[in-house]
């Protein structure tokens, strides 16, 4: 079966793009696919340039890459819309490359046969106005969402666009603001091979030290790309009412820190706050991590919080994420009712750093919970997607 998969960029450092790799590696080895990746950027994930691509019986993951434009993000997508567009026009005109099925993990394009959802951003849109502070970021992103909720309502409508989403909580949202009622579910998975309490054990001294981080204090983990909507504001109020426990707090991911240095002082938290950048090997702050918290606003899923328990990490995880639809509160992981409940999200952390048996026993349920999830089962069920797709289409 030959697809083409359309996406800006593909990567292994973010949670989407991670998962999409994954998706199509399976589809390409498993499932015998001849994938076709329409991408401005690839990292991490072994593909063939369309470039030289030759005659083959040999599934593989093509990569066509599609031009990109400087600028502002919201211009920059634009230019993709149109772009992968024309390159799969291209394609098919000059080189009669034709697809079973054209596979779009979210809103890249307006002809897509499958769409896998992993946010809402009529959902995500709501949230940013009531938050909004006025600045040209604040508008920049306001208009950008104005686009994705445009191209939602255009997409995601068509009965002849098959919808899937990475947990009930967005296809609630699907059904809420667009009436699919169809949408099937596909949790993300995870590699309990990569991502184990094993793994961890075994790397966790060597980052401790690399880190700083002795290991009589407790190191919280947080990660993501809009600290805002995961939640950063809400944890450090609940940190203050810690402020006389022993603990640290690592923050991972590629949003700014700058908006938060002046709160971390006034909050008597300097020093105990440390920003990381985006990396490619997660795993290092899951191994020197104690305690993962997720207090996010909003989160179709929280694929970080998924791989922190397959590690064997005790979680606290917002309900308003949708990977809390399978944990069982107070048994493999603490659910925060309110992400911006600061007194409850404090009542949590402390019973966490205050028990370090607590967190084990949370800890090794996690595991057996996340190994539920895998990386096989979710391809299997695009897959199952892609084919019905392809009928539909033909």
């Amino acid at each position: 079966m030959r697809i083409a998969a359309l996406s800006p960029f593909v990567d292994c450092r973010h949670g989407t793009e991670r998962a999409l790799a994954e998706t199509l590696l399976r589809l390409v080895r498993v499932h015998g696919y001849e994938v076709h990746l329409y991408s401005q950027r690839v990292q991490d994930l072994a593909v063939v340039s369309s470039a030289h691509m030759a005659p083959s019986t040999q599934p593989a993951i093509i990569w066509h890459r599609v031009p990109s434009l400087p600028g502002p993000h919201l211009l920059r997508f634009l230019f993709w819309l149109a772009a992968n567009k024309f390159c799969r026009l291209r394609d098919r005109w000059f080189r009669g490359i034709r697809f079973d099925a054209v596979f779009s993990p979210g809103i890249n394009a307006t002809d897509a046969n499958l769409v896998l959802v992993h946010a809402v951003f009529h959902r995500l849109n709501e949230l940013q106005g009531s938050r909004s502070s006025g600045g040209l970021r604040d508008l920049h992103r306001s208009l950008y969402y104005r686009l994705l909720r445009g191209l939602e309502h255009r997409v995601y409508r068509q009965k002849n666009v098959r919808l899937a989403a990475v947990s009930q909580h967005a296809a609630d949202q699907l059904s809420q603001y667009f009436g699919r009622r169809d949408v099937a579910i596909v949790p993300n998975g995870v590699d309990v091979f990569h991502f184990s309490p094993t793994a961890r054990t075994q790397r966790r001294p060597q980052v401790r030290q690399t880190l700083c981080c002795p290991e009589e204090v407790p190191l919280l983990l947080l990660v993501g790309n809009d600290l805002r909507n995961k939640g950063l504001p809400t944890l450090l109020q609940a940190l203050t009412q810690c402020r006389d426990l022993p603990w640290q707090l690592c923050v991972v991911g590629s949003d700014s820190s700058a908006g938060y240095s002046a709160e971390i002082e006034q909050r008597q938290l300097k020093g105990r706050v440390t920003f990381a950048g985006e990396t490619l090997d997660i795993l290092r702050y899951y191994s020197a991590a104690d305690i993962y918290v997720a207090p996010s606003l909003e989160d179709s899923f929280n694929l970080p919080a998924l791989e922190a328990m397959a590690c064997g990490l005790p979680v606290i995880l917002s309900s308003s994420a949708g990977m809390s639809d399978y944990i069982k509160d107070g048994v493999d992981a603490l659910l925060l009712r309110n992400p911006q409940d600061a007194d409850a999200l404090a009542v949590a952390l402390q019973r966490l750093l205050a028990d370090p048996s607590l967190r084990a026993t949370i800890g090794s349920n996690a595991s057996q919970t996340a190994a539920l999830f895998s990386w096989d089962r979710h391809a299997g069920e695009i897959h199952r997607l892609l084919r019905a797709a392809a009928v539909h289409r033909s």
